[in-house]
C-alpha cells in the first residue's frame, strides 16, 4: 500500500513540475520537450531523484501507445487543404529522404564507433526519421508562422515518415540475428505488407470510426473516448495485421479530423490534452531510462554524428528529395533545418533491448545523444531561423477564435469570432450590409466589454468583436471577407507584404504602365494571377515574384488561385 502511495505521488509531481514549466520555457526559448525529458532525467539514477528504472520493455509499451496517440491528434489537426502543396514532397522526405539519412548516418556511425556496417545502419535507421511530437508542438505555437508549403511539408512528413524508420530497424535488426536468412526480397516484401495493409487499415479504419460517432447515441463524454480508444484499436489490429500501426493512427485521425462528426469540439479539446499528457509522459519515462553518466564517453563521437545528421544528411536528402517540386532555396534550408529528432528514435533505440542485440545499451545512449543535440541546437532556434529565412509570415486573419458547435439534426457548425482592427475597411458598416456567405449568421456583437442588444448593433466599430455561426465549409470564405478588409498593420507586416495591396485580377499592361516596367510582347494581356500560376502552380500567402524592380508577394489565395498581391516597392 506503502509502495501504491508513492508512485501516485511521484507521478502527480513529475507531470505538475512539467506542466508548470511549460509557463517559463516559452520566455526562455526552450524547446518543451526538451524539458520533459530533463526532468525524467533529474528524477533518474543520477539525478536528485535516484529513482533506477531499466524497464525497456516496458518503456516501449508506455511510449509506442503514447507516439500512437500523438500521431492520432496530429492527424485530426491536419487538414486535407494542406494536402494540396505538402503531400507529394512530404511523402517523398519521407521514404527517400529517410533511406539517404539512414544511409550516411549508418557508414559514418560504423566507422567512429568501430561497428558493422549493419550495426551502423542500424543506429542511422533509429535516428533517420523526424519526429511528429517534436514537429507538431513546435510549429503550432504563437512563435512560429510559416507560409503553407513549409508548414505542410513538415507536418506531412513527421506524421508519415516513422513507418520507414519502423522497418528499417526493424529488418537490420531481423539481418543482425540471422543474416543468412534475412534477405533484400524478405525486407522489400515487409515494406510492402507494412505499407499497405496499414493504409488500407488506416483510412477503413477512420471511415468505420467516423460512421460510429455518428450513428451511435452516447453520452457526450463518451465521444471523445470512443475516437481515442476507436484510434488505439485502429493501430492494435494494424500491427497485428503485420502492418504499419503509426501510418493507420495517422490516417484514421486525418480522416476524423476532415469530415462531420458528432460532438467535434468535445473531441478536439479532449484530443489535445491526451496528446499533451501522452507526450510529457513518453518524454519523462524515456528520460527516466537513460543513465546520463553513461552519454559521457559518447559526447565527441556522438556530437561528430550529430553534426553529420544535422549538416550533411539532412540537407542532402531534402535537396534531393524537393528538386522536382521548385522549392525556393530558402524554403529547403529552413526544412532541413527543422528535421527534429525527438520520442521516435528514442523508441526505436528500444528495440535492441528487446531482440536482444550486443549493443543495445550502445545504440540506446548514441540515439539518446543525437536527440539532446537536436533538440537544444535545432528545437531552440526554430522561430529565429524561419525569421532570419523570411519565412515568418506575418498574421492577417482577424479570426481570434472558433469553437465547433453540436446543433439538433445538425452537424459541421462553428461558431467564429473575428476583431475589427483600426484600419479595418468593414468599420462604418452595418452588420445586415455585410454580404456574408450563405447559411452564415451573425448571432453577437461585443463593443466596450459588454455584448450589444440588436437594436445597437448600429454601425461596426474599431475594436468590435463580431461572432457569427457558420457551416465549417463555409468558413475560409468568412476569413476571406474579413481579411480582405484588414490591410497589413505594423512595421513587419508592411515590409512582408509590400506598400500596396492589388486584386490578382489586375491587367499586367496597367500595372506596367503605372510603375513604368518593361514587359515582353504579349505579356500585358495577363493578369497577376495567370503570371503567379505560370510560375509557381500552388502559390502560397507569403510567395515572391520579381517582376522588374517590383516585387509581388502573394497576400490571399483561395485554393490554386491567386486573390490578392502585396507590391513591395524598390527601396
Amino acid at each position: 500500500m506503502e509502495l501504491t502511495n508513492q508512485l501516485i505521488f511521484l507521478a502527480g509531481l513529475l507531470f505538475m513540475v512539467s506542466i508548470l514549466a511549460t509557463v517559463i520555457t516559452p520566455r526562455l526559448g526552450v524547446p518543451l520537450l526538451l524539458v520533459f525529458l530533463v526532468v525524467g532525467m533529474l528524477a533518474g539514477e543520477d539525478g536528485p531523484g535516484g529513482i533506477r528504472f531499466d524497464n525497456y520493455p516496458l518503456a516501449n509499451l508506455a511510449a509506442t501507445a503514447a507516439l500512437a496517440v500523438v500521431l492520432f491528434d496530429g492527424g485530426m489537426r491536419t487538414s486535407l487543404t494542406s494536402f494540396r502543396v505538402g503531400l507529394r514532397p512530404a511523402v517523398a522526405l519521407a521514404s527517400i529522404g529517410v533511406l539517404v539519412t539512414t544511409a550516411i548516418v549508418g557508414l559514418l556511425s560504423a566507422w567512429i564507433l568501430e561497428l558493422s556496417l549493419a550495426e551502423g545502419l542500424l543506429i542511422g535507421a533509429i535516428v533517420g526519421s523526424t519526429d511528429a511530437a517534436a514537429v507538431f508542438s513546435l510549429l503550432h505555437t504563437n512563435a512560429v508562422s510559416l507560409n503553407q508549403r513549409v508548414a505542410s511539408t513538415l507536418e506531412i512528413e513527421s506524421g508519415t515518415n516513422d513507418p520507414m524508420a519502423v522497418f528499417l530497424t526493424l529488418a537490420l535488426i531481423l539481418y543482425l540475428q540471422a543474416p543468412e536468412t534475412f534477405g533484400a526480397v524478405d525486407a522489400l516484401g515487409m515494406l510492402l505488407q507494412q505499407g499497405a495493409v496499414g493504409a488500407a487499415f488506416g483510412l477503413a479504419g477512420g471511415w468505420l470510426l467516423v460512421a460510429s460517432i455518428n450513428r451511435l447515441t452516447l453520452g457526450d463524454s463518451l465521444y471523445p473516448l470512443l475516437a481515442l480508444f476507436g484510434g488505439l484499436l485502429i493501430f492494435g489490429l494494424t500491427a497485428l495485421a503485420g502492418g504499419s500501426g503509426f501510418l493507420a493512427v495517422y490516417l484514421a485521425g486525418l480522416m476524423l479530423g476532415n469530415r462531420p462528426i458528432r460532438s467535434a469540439a468535445g473531441i478536439r479539446r479532449f484530443h489535445d490534452g491526451i496528446a499533451w499528457m501522452s507526450q510529457i509522459g513518453m518524454f519523462v519515462i524515456l528520460g527516466l531510462l537513460v543513465t546520463p553518466h553513461q552519454l559521457v564517453p559518447l559526447i565527441v563521437p556522438g556530437l561528430v554524428i550529430s553534426a553529420a545528421l544535422i549538416l550533411l544528411a539532412r540537407p542532402l536528402a531534402v535537396w534531393l528529395c524537393l528538386l522536382p517540386f521548385r522549392f525556393p532555396v530558402r524554403e529547403q534550408i529552413y526544412i532541413a533545418w527543422v528535421g527534429l529528432r525527438g520520442s521516435v528514435p528514442i523508441v526505436l533505440a528500444t528495440y535492441p533491448w528487446l531482440a536482444g542485440l550486443e549493443n543495445a545499451q550502445l545504440f540506446f545512449n548514441v540515439a539518446f545523444f543525437i536527440v539532446l543535440v537536436s533538440l537544444v541546437v535545432q528545437g531552440s532556434t526554430v522561430a529565429s531561423a524561419a525569421k532570419l529565412l523570411g519565412l515568418q509570415v506575418p498574421a492577417t486573419s482577424a479570426r481570434i477564435h472558433r469553437v465547433d458547435i453540436d446543433l439538433p439534426g445538425q452537424r459541421g457548425f462553428e461558431v467564429v469570432s473575428y476583431r475589427l482592427a483600426r484600419n479595418s475597411r468593414l468599420i462604418g458598416m452595418r452588420p445586415k450590409d455585410l454580404v456574408l456567405p450563405e447559411l452564415s449568421r451573425i448571432i453577437c456583437i461585443a463593443r466596450g466589454g459588454r455584448v450589444l442588444g440588436y437594436r445597437e448593433w448600429g454601425e461596426l466599430a474599431a475594436g468590435d468583436y463580431v461572432s457569427l455561426l457558420t457551416p465549417q465549409s463555409q468558413l475560409q470564405a468568412l476569413d476571406r471577407l474579413f481579411e480582405s478588409a484588414q490591410e497589413p498593420a505594423g512595421a513587419d507586416a508592411r515590409r512582408f507584404f509590400g506598400e500596396f495591396v492589388v486584386s490578382a485580377e489586375v491587367n499586367l499592361g496597367e500595372l506596367a504602365q503605372a510603375y513604368g516596367l518593361s514587359l515582353p510582347d504579349g505579356a500585358g494581356e495577363q493578369t497577376l494571377a495567370e503570371l503567379l500560376r505560370k510560375h509557381l502552380p500552388h502559390p502560397v500567402v507569403g510567395d515572391c515574384l520579381r517582376l522588374g524592380e517590383l516585387q509581388l508577394v502573394v497576400r490571399s489565395v483561395d485554393g490554386d488561385r491567386p486573390v490578392e498581391i502585396g507590391l513591395r516597392l524598390p527601396h
